[in-house]
């Protein structure tokens, strides 16, 4: 006798082509034109099945994304942070110049508006890669490479608000070069804040 289909199987495959399927198709149309019904068309699927595990596009892309980044952007430790960085951040840009930027950059949008979305942008993928780049600066912090009182939260807003910053005014990524000068520089300043007069 044949073997009964595996609707867990089925309910993957789908969740994978509807995930698929919202990527291409920012890439193709930008996030601002993407829709559920567009979604639904590509991947094979009813839009009834789409809101049955999503309430929003927003929400389909961000899984979307939270799956590419899973396997792009990790923190390495060889014992040289300032190698480490730079390798870091050079996958963070390549995420952020691969055609997969529209979907990360329309989920950063669509998040100013949309609390909901921000909080889950935030806690799902934002936060977790926080807390990995602290982790990384902490052993940095243990191995001498970093003062032991150096603070971490404005070490993460060094290191990758210039990126940010570019990012939202179109001002380009920098290349291999400038991104060394900028960890340099970086490194240089989490040392101890001065001490105030």
């Amino acid at each position: 006798m044949p073997a009964s289909p595996n609707p867990l199987r089925r309910n993957e495959a789908s969740r994978r082509a509807i995930l698929d399927a919202a990527l291409r198709l920012c890439t193709e149309l930008g996030y601002g034109r993407l829709t559920i019904e567009a979604i639904a068309a590509r991947a094979g699927v009813s839009k009834k099945t789409i809101y049955r595990w999503w309430p929003s596009k927003g929400a389909v892309v961000l899984d979307a994304v939270d799956d590419v980044a899973t396997t792009v952007v990790h923190h390495r430790d060889t014992g040289d942070l300032g190698a480490d960085l730079h390798a870091q951040l050079t996958a963070v840009i390549d995420l952020l110049t691969s055609p997969n930027a529209s979907a990360v950059v329309g989920l950063i949008a669509e998040a100013l508006h949309d609390a909901e979305l921000a909080h889950e942008l935030r806690e799902r993928l934002i936060r977790p890669r926080i807390d990995e780049f602290k982790r990384r600066m902490h052993q940095a912090q243990l191995d001498g490479q970093l003062p032991a009182d150096a603070d971490l939260d404005v070490a993460l807003d060094l290191v990758y608000g210039p990126l940010y910053h570019r990012l939202v005014f179109h001002l380009g990524m920098p290349g291999p070069e400038q991104l060394h000068t900028l960890v340099a520089h970086a490194l240089r300043a989490f040392g101890p804040a001065p001490a105030k007069r």
